[in-house]
């Protein structure tokens, strides 16, 4: 617990340090849909994807109107729900009008606090590293009062912009190793991954859910990093990893997507209990993560370019599916009326795989009621028809810049 005048003063350092931070690489969300009067915006996504930087670019030039604070600043471990009351009065004496609270998840009752900004008629934006700010905790107070927003690591374009590139298969194939973590892209120091990924399974996973033996948390952690896009089931990793409860399994995976160092895609089906029982697929939220916070000696390209291009997809669309009956699919992504697109990925065509991908991607096309799939490859070009459906063969670089 904390003074008033305390949390004055640290409330004028946050805010100072705050607006001098800089502006950043713009990022493709769009987050208009999510700033509506009455409304709180909530930004999830990965920690250190660059959330704290979005909210100062939704700041702009309003410095004397917009009011800054950081839960997870190391002088405030001991703040408590109680000092949310003279956190209100500090805000009051400023008049403020814009409130970004950043990491405030950390803190039980925060719910009720940004209510209360809210029938203040404030404007009132909110960070958090864990999507359960998308469920339990919003559930709870702010029923109908919030709008989501996710922001993932930078994307290809977001990372060439970055490095003022042109997109191209190199800097593609730069970015298929280094991925878009903000600080990782400028330095490319790997012990800043590995230190991220260690930070997320301690402070975001084990210490919020109460998992004292973090040591199989990482080990089921690094088996889905380096078995990125191949399916997988609870039943078999209890045998694989010193983890002998499937419900334990499943806990912990959720925990992991909770905090989105990997993203689930299940088996499409129209039976929901058979998506439930279906192996599903793990992709993790950036490309570097599989390149260095696993023991993998080789790179297997070809699930990198799947993970990358799911990510792509991703940051889209919610609803996607994988394709499994004679052949495979890797994704079909659903829009609101349907299935909207068919994509397979396959990082070289050849004559040793060139069957089996088409074949996947029809018979996609044909279950869907389709008429034409996209085969994302590093830098090939081809097309390829059967009937009335068509497959067009696009370099991978060129897919990700364009609509879907």
């Amino acid at each position: 617990m904390y003074t008033f005048e305390y949390l004055s003063e640290l409330a004028q350092s946050q805010h100072e340090r705050f607006f001098s931070r800089e502006l950043g690489v713009p990022r493709e969300v769009d987050i208009r849909a999510a700033r509506q009067k009455g409304f709180a915006t909530i930004i999830t996504g990965v920690r250190r994807c660059g959330k704290s930087t979005l909210l100062r670019q939704l700041a702009g030039d309003e410095r004397e109107n917009s009011f800054f604070f950081n839960f997870e600043d190391i002088r405030l471990s001991a703040f408590d729900s109680d000092d949310f009351v003279r956190l209100t009065r500090v805000i009051g004496t400023k008049h403020h009008t814009r409130i970004f609270l950043d990491e405030v998840q950390v803190v039980l009752g925060w719910e009720r606090f940004v209510r209360q900004m809210l029938d203040d008629g404030l404007e009132v934006y909110v960070t958090g590293s864990n999507a359960s700010l998308l469920s339990q905790e919003l559930g709870t107070r702010l029923t109908g009062r919030h709008l989501p927003v996710e922001l993932f690591p930078f994307s290809f374009s977001e990372f060439c912009l970055l490095r003022e590139s042109h997109p191209s298969q190199k800097s593609l194939e730069h970015y298929l190793r280094h991925g878009g973590f903000p600080d990782y892209a400028r330095t490319e120091n790997q012990l800043l991954i590995q230190q991220l990924t260690d930070d997320i399974l301690h402070r975001d996973i084990a210490v919020r859910y109460g998992i004292r033996d973090v040591n199989t948390l990482r080990q089921l952690a690094g088996y889905l990093f380096a078995n990125t896009a191949r399916p997988f089931s609870a039943t078999r990793l209890t045998t694989q990893l010193p983890i002998k409860a499937v419900s334990t399994v499943l806990e912990y995976i959720d925990h992991l997507d909770a905090a989105y160092l990997i993203l689930q895609v299940p088996k499409f089906s129209h039976s929901e209990k058979a998506r439930l029982r279906n192996p599903r697929k793990a992709y993790c939220i950036d490309p570097a993560i599989v390149t260095h916070a696993t023991l993998k000696t080789t790179d297997d390209l070809g699930r990198k370019l799947e993970n990358l291009i799911f990510l792509h997809l991703r940051r889209k669309c919610k609803r996607i599916f994988y394709f499994g009956e004679q052949h495979e699919c890797d994704f079909i992504t659903f829009s609101e009326t349907g299935p909207a697109a068919v994509v397979q990925v396959c990082y070289t065509l050849n004559e040793n795989n060139l069957d089996r991908e088409l074949d996947g991607a029809f018979e996609a096309l044909t279950f869907f009621g389709l008429s034409k799939a996209v085969l994302v490859t590093l830098n090939q070009k081809d097309c390829f028809t059967r009937g009335n459906q068509q497959v067009d063969v696009i370099a991978a670089h060129e897919f990700i810049n364009a609509p879907l």
